[in-house]
């Protein structure tokens, strides 16, 4: 039976499905909501539950405590309302970008290997002004005989064309028909662009960015947008990968690095070939080891859940307050589908 919750910043009452999350619903009404990694680990979405009630999928008691429970707290992507219920999400206004959400017609203009498992896919919009956006968004895109899908943009905002990096995930009907059949000139609908780990321009302090496999697309979009709006503090990226043969772009940063001196590039491959320069282990280990103090810094975060929840603990260790870690969760259709119905499981997973 539909469920109606009113979200209160937003001014709209939308219909949530049995099942569905309130995140899940207010992103598929169009509504801007505050979030980051959608799986219950990050706390971007923590609200409070004006009214009404929900049963909680499993979380990280990072995210959200039993303390913060007690004072009436959910996570939006972790909610499945059980009553019509009234919503606020915490924090204030700034957490939204100003970008209007379109549905765009676009066709590919170039589709390239990255690595032996990630495409990189360029878009340009048809008879249109072209996608406003801030770099670290991602967007829904529809390929041509495949179930929609989110990507994140590589690209920084204000060019003529989108940048995407798409890896094949084994059994993913989209990212099967993008690997063996998407070619230049097919159509693609877009819809966005969406998300809140996105990169903030007035801060002055250093930053800190965390990419695995494929999460370095958004990366990417913001890294290079704070060089080319300026940014002078330190920048540190991590980019974390399998093996070297899942490494791609390494020259590209290795020479943005060499130029600019605010800038280093570290990365980091968990099963390195015999004479390899790389370092090895796990990229958020290699974190930790280099970096300690995080007072004062924003950390943006892309990649696996587990990647992205071992970065949090690593950052907030080290004194980065909560609302200045930023994290793009990385997650396949099948690990949405499992989760929406773990309602059963304990909290804290």
């Amino acid at each position: 039976m539909m469920k109606y919750v009113e979200i209160c910043q937003a001014g709209h009452t939308i219909a949530v499905p049995d099942g569905v999350t309130i995140l899940e619903a207010a992103l598929n009404g169009g509504i801007a909501y505050p979030h980051g990694c959608r799986s219950g680990r990050c706390g971007a979405c923590k609200s409070r539950l004006v009214s009404g009630a929900v049963d909680m999928l499993g979380h990280s008691r990072f995210a959200l405590s039993a303390e913060e429970k007690a004072q009436g707290l959910i996570l939006a992507c972790s909610a499945i309302p059980t009553r019509d219920a009234i919503v606020a999400w915490l924090g204030g206004d700034e957490e939204i970008p100003a970008h209007p959400q379109r549905r765009l017609d676009c066709r590919v203009s170039a589709i390239a290997d990255a690595t032996h498992d990630i495409k990189h896919v360029r878009l340009v919009v048809d008879g249109a002004a072209p996608l406003a956006y801030t770099a670290g968004q991602y967007v829904r895109l529809t390929f041509p005989g495949a179930p929609p899908r989110d990507y994140s943009m590589a690209s920084g905002p204000g060019g003529e064309e989108l940048d995407f990096h798409i890896r094949r995930i084994p059994g993913g009907a989209a990212t099967r028909h993008i690997h063996a059949s998407l070619k230049p000139g097919d159509r693609v609908l877009l819809e966005g662009p969406f998300g809140t780990s996105y990169l903030r321009e007035q801060h002055a302090g250093p930053i800190l960015c965390i990419a695995g496999g494929s999460g370095l697309a958004p990366i990417k979009g913001i890294v290079e947008s704070a060089i080319a709006r300026g940014m002078r503090q330190p920048i540190h990226v991590y980019v974390g990968a399998r093996s070297d043969r899942d490494l791609y772009l390494v020259e590209h940063f290795e020479g943005l690095a060499q130029r600019l001196p605010n800038l280093t590039f570290t990365p980091i491959v968990a099963d390195a070939r015999a004479g390899s320069p790389r370092r090895t282990g796990l990229v958020t280990d290699a974190v930790a080891r280099d970096l300690q103090d995080f007072d004062g810094w924003k950390a943006y975060v892309a990649g696996s859940p587990s990647m992205v929840e071992a970065a949090m603990q690593i950052c907030t260790a080290g004194g980065l307050r909560l609302e200045d870690l930023h994290a793009d969760v990385f997650l396949t259709p099948a690990a949405v589908s499992a989760r929406r119905h773990a309602s059963a499981l304990p909290a804290g997973i």
